[in-house]
């Protein structure tokens, strides 16, 4: 009887329940606000549905399969993984989706029959990883850093993160290329680095990010005529500094999703209840739906949602007190923390749009399967972690 109830605690304690109660929630509203988008606002039939509701089973599969793994099989398979996922966005630029290329003017998704898989959204989890394994495996080899030592780390991380970024460029793919610089900086931060290097870098980067915005205002036709810039991609811009400024053209789309969210009030419309058109409503704009149907609350009951599931996985990095699992861990809340602000803020036009989805909601079998496999990584950290506290208490 005391042996049945050791397993029984054991079990228990090395599953994270708290992480799984949040991402079964945002399921369901996931697979509500897809339902009531595709089949009660646009009439499309539940295929869509169904689709979203079978990405999660793969999903849940996939979770499964991560934990099984430790921190020691995931140091070996790092490079393997990054190497892998290297290989799949170099074959997505002469293999790519045709039709959909024309559609969204971006080479980033294959076709395999009905369905479409975008191998950058798999890479996000390889590349934390790896660049974990990167971080940890220089802070282990200079015990006593320098800002040399620094500079030097940070070179490491460039070489890691350069390649990725220009293939996914090619792919001309800016929302992603902006997930991947987000996941970096995020572990840049945590890595020790000195904040000699840090502060300038930063704010370097935020002077260059208002120059070009300055740039793009003052010079639009020499960026079009060069090449250097997309005419959508000024438009953007434009766009998000006065969102009504052109409803009826290059706007309409974010000046709609404003209207949508503010049409909700405080409770909403109810279920399946619109009388504002959105565009791509069932992927990137979801979130109008959400706020149009189940108004402010909704809206906040959601956030507070995302708020828990990114608490309890800062609270599984410390518990863990694993270096390489802190890196992993890092970069996938900032990998997801960025989706979060990006998506939502461009849906309310308080960012430019990106075409970042938002996390477990948004349609979308990849970028779902990206965050799943995120939060399989953090519940493998508790998972082994306390495997590992009870095998000693067992042996003393």
């Amino acid at each position: 009887m005391n042996i049945s109830r050791r397993n029984m605690t054991k079990n228990e304690g090395r599953i994270d329940y708290g992480i799984i109660l949040s991402v079964i929630l945002l399921a369901i509203i996931g697979i509500v606000s897809v339902f009531a988008t595709t089949y009660l606002i646009e009439g499309n039939g539940l295929t869509p549905t169904l689709f979203h509701a079978l990405w999660y089973a793969i999903g849940t599969i996939v979770v499964i399969a991560v934990i099984q793994l430790n921190s020691e099989q995931y140091w070996k398979l790092s490079g393997y993984l990054y190497g892998f996922g290297l290989l799949l966005l170099v074959l997505v630029l002469f293999f790519y989706d045709r039709q959909l290329a024309a559609e969204v003017s971006a080479r980033s998704w294959f076709r395999l029959g009905p369905v479409t898989f975008q191998p950058s959204e798999i890479f996000k989890p390889a590349y934390i990883v790896f660049l974990a394994r990167i971080i940890t495996q220089h802070n282990n080899e200079t015990p006593h850093k320098t800002i040399k030592s620094d500079w030097k780390l940070l070179g490491k991380m460039a070489i890691v993160a350069v390649p990725p970024i220009v293939l996914i460029q090619l792919q001309n793919d800016l929302g992603t290329n902006l997930v991947i610089i987000a996941i970096t900086a995020g572990m840049i931060l945590v890595s020790g680095i000195s904040w000699k290097i840090l502060l300038p870098a930063f704010l370097g980067v935020a002077l260059v990010a208002g120059g070009v915005i300055g740039v793009v205002l003052l010079f639009p036709e020499f960026l079009i005529d060069n090449g250097i810039v997309a005419s959508y991609q000024i438009d953007r811009i434009h766009d998000w500094l006065d969102p009504f400024g052109n409803a009826q053209g290059s706007s309409y789309q974010l000046a709609q999703s404003i209207k949508a969210i503010g049409s909700g009030g405080l409770f909403g419309k109810g279920i399946g209840n619109s009388d504002v058109v959105v565009p791509v409503r069932e992927s990137d704009f979801i979130f109008a739906t959400i706020a149009e149907n189940f108004g402010f609350i909704g809206g906040a009951v959601l956030l507070l949602i995302y708020f828990v599931l990114i608490y309890q996985m800062v609270q599984v990095c410390f518990e863990t007190k694993s270096e390489f699992y802190a890196y992993i861990a890092t970069g996938v809340i900032s990998m997801i923390l960025f989706h979060i602000l990006e998506n939502v803020g461009m849906t309310m036009g308080l960012l430019p749009i990106t075409g970042v989805p938002l996390p477990f909601i948004s349609q979308g079998g990849s970028a779902l399967l990206s965050n799943m496999i995120g939060v399989g990584l953090i519940l493998s950290m508790r998972y082994h972690h306390r495997s590992y506290m009870f095998s000693n208490v067992d042996d003393f």
